[in-house]
């Protein structure tokens, strides 16, 4: 099929809602994982902490320490003590962010609110085209630290039960905040499985993607040529482009912790034209068709139908196989989406 008459609809395969995991597993390296051999399409069923037994001394892990924003916050109106909630998008700088306010009649130009008793106010300062507000807190004491004390996690649309512990929507590894949304695949790993992991003489290299919620946006483009894709700031430190350069050197496996991490490498190599620290906005689009410039592997969560994750694993392993697997997950009662089981592409 040529990728240009590729169709959304091309990825979509049933699933039962009831397979979309709304609760994480404990521990969280005991989700299951099923394997996929790209070149043959054949699975096999095994648990993530097997992941120690499917790397090679040699392989080098490329993970994504991106940082959730706890970013949903709940208010008062100042004037009247009507509630709103802010889900803020993006950080414009001078303490000001572009949100979405609900309900939006209550916040207003010139409006102000109250949040945590107290510890944190806003002004909207403006109302956007597209109905999103700009809105500018007041506050003592460090941003980031209040609204870890006081914000909720944007959980994706697809997950309605309550997360009883934030953490647990956060990588072990992760500390530069900034998503709107965890980098899942690397939920799996706890530090003793990353500790194994060294010990057999992998290595470990980090980059960092911000998710926007953009990610989750379903494709409702009819061609995937015409869907576009949400742009996020991505940086690649010369540490980890030494790492994949090694490894690619020394015939080892460059294998990516989650689609933001194989998009981050894809994204450098296309810019940069090989791997050395790099910084930036990419929109990269990976469907099948895209030739792989630095990936071998990829670990990953199993994804929505239609949506450009699906294609991106697509794109790696071939549709076919990819449909097929889906299909055996299906029937297997594999744990699909953010808090789901996990997938390794090889």
């Amino acid at each position: 099929m040529h990728e240009h008459a590729m169709k959304t609809h091309d990825f979509y395969f049933d699933l039962p809602e009831e397979q979309i995991a709304q609760t994480p597993v404990e521990p969280r390296d005991h989700s299951r994982l099923m394997t996929l051999d790209k070149r043959t399409g054949e699975v096999a069923h095994k648990h993530f902490y097997d992941i120690v037994d499917l790397l090679e001394p040699g392989d080098c892990l490329i993970l994504n320490d991106s940082r959730v924003l706890p970013a949903r916050v709940y208010g008062v109106k100042e004037e009247t003590g009507a509630h709103v909630e802010f889900l803020l998008l993006e950080n414009k700088g001078n303490d000001t962010w572009e949100a979405l306010a609900k309900p939006g009649k209550r916040a207003k130009k010139g409006s102000r609110f109250v949040f945590g008793d107290g510890l944190l106010r806003c002004e909207v300062t403006d109302v956007l085209e597209d109905g999103n507000r700009l809105i500018r807190f007041e506050y003592e004491g460090v941003f980031f630290q209040l609204l870890d004390e006081i914000g909720q996690m944007p959980l994706p649309p697809y997950i309605k039960a309550k997360l009883e512990d934030k953490e647990r929507y956060q990588t072990v590894y992760s500390h530069e905040t900034g998503s709107a949304a965890a980098p899942t695949a690397g939920l799996h790993f706890t530090p003793e499985l990353l500790e194994k992991i060294k010990q057999k003489g992998v290595e470990l290299g980090f980059v960092t993607l911000h998710v926007g919620l953009g990610t989750f946006r379903p494709v409702s483009a009819e061609r995937l040529t015409d869907h576009k894709m949400h742009a996020e700031h991505y940086y690649m430190p010369q540490s980890t482009a030494d790492l994949i350069n090694a490894a690619k050197e020394r015939g080892g496996r460059v294998i990516a912790v989650g689609t933001t991490s194989c998009r981050t490498i894809e994204s450098v190599a296309q810019r940069e034209g090989c791997f050395r620290e790099s910084q930036g906005w990419t929109d990269i689009f990976i469907y099948p068709g895209y030739e792989f410039k630095g990936l071998d592997g990829l670990i990953t969560n199993f994804h929505l139908p239609e949506s450009t994750l699906i294609m991106l694993v697509s794109a790696l392993a071939g549709r076919e196989h990819v449909l097929k697997a889906y299909e055996t997950a299906v029937k297997e009662q594999y744990r699909f989406f953010s808090f789901g089981d996990a997938m390794f592409i090889s």
